[in-house]
Parts: C-alpha cells; sequence; structure tokens
C-alpha cells in the first residue's frame, strides 16, 4: 500500500514538471541566428516572440515566399535524418521561444506565407523536422517585421 501511495504523488508531479516545461511532442524545430537560438514554443504561453499567419496577402505586415530552389532562398532548412542531432541547436543560453498564433496582437508579425513573390524573406525547406511554416515562423521570429513594410504602415 505505501508504493502505491509513492507512486500515486509521484506521478503527477512527472506530468506537471513535463508539462511547465513543455517537454512533449518531442523536439521542436531551432534554428541559432548570431548566437542565440530561437525554437518553435510548445506552447504559446511560454513565447517571448509571436507570429501569427493570414492566407489574405492584404493583412499580412510580412511576406514570405515558398522558393524553388535553395539558390534563390534567404533562409533554407535541408535535412535527410530521421532524428534530430544532439545538441545541434544549443547555444550559452537558453532558447528564445516563438509561438504561432490564431490571434495576433497589433505588435506582433502577421505572415502571407505563397509560392508567388514579391516577399520579404524566401525560403526553402526541404526537411523531415521542419514545415514551411516552422521556417518562416522562425526566421520572421528571428528578423520581425522587415523597416520597409513597417515604415508603409505608419
Amino acid at each position: 500500500m505505501l508504493r502505491f501511495n509513492i507512486l500515486a504523488s509521484v506521478v503527477p508531479l512527472a506530468v506537471a514538471a513535463v508539462f511547465a516545461r513543455g517537454e512533449f511532442g518531442g523536439p521542436r524545430p531551432c534554428i541559432e541566428v548570431g548566437g542565440a537560438s530561437l525554437q518553435i514554443a510548445a506552447l504559446s504561453w511560454q513565447a517571448e516572440r509571436h507570429v501569427s499567419f493570414t492566407s489574405d496577402p492584404r493583412l499580412a505586415t510580412v511576406r514570405v515566399q515558398i522558393s524553388d530552389s535553395a539558390e534563390a532562398a534567404d533562409f533554407t532548412v535541408i535535412d535527410d535524418v530521421d532524428t534530430t542531432e544532439a545538441g545541434a541547436c544549443q547555444s550559452n543560453s537558453p532558447p528564445q521561444l516563438v509561438a504561432i498564433s490564431t490571434t495576433p496582437s497589433e505588435s506582433d508579425p502577421v505572415i502571407y506565407l505563397s509560392p508567388d513573390g514579391p516577399a520579404d524573406y524566401r525560403i526553402f525547406v526541404h526537411s523531415k523536422s521542419f514545415s514551411a511554416r516552422d521556417a518562416a515562423a522562425l526566421i520572421v521570429g528571428a528578423r520581425g517585421n522587415p523597416h520597409r513594410l513597417a515604415a508603409a504602415l505608419l
């Protein structure tokens, strides 16, 4: 009976610890930019940066084009491995988390992702661990709104 009581008290604590850290669902897409790493957040409330997506180009503050070739892209993700490399996206500080929001605030970048131009960023993604949305969210999270679009909105 004592073993059951110990097990009953330890299991909820372990579940709470995993939930608090957002460590469920396996590794999340991550990039390193200028010595700092950015990672897609498992839970939006954990993130320092938020982005959202729109299917209406008129509502976008950032346009990201999905490129057909790595040479024409500003940001390229290519991998052909089934698992991520341990420590591939580690820096001296914890990663900055980027969340993909369904309801953006006025200050958050709104991304229009399309295979057509014109675009502020061009991405090429051929990956088992990254989607084009993940790559667009991370690059916009790292760089923010381009100055020319931000100035045009003022």
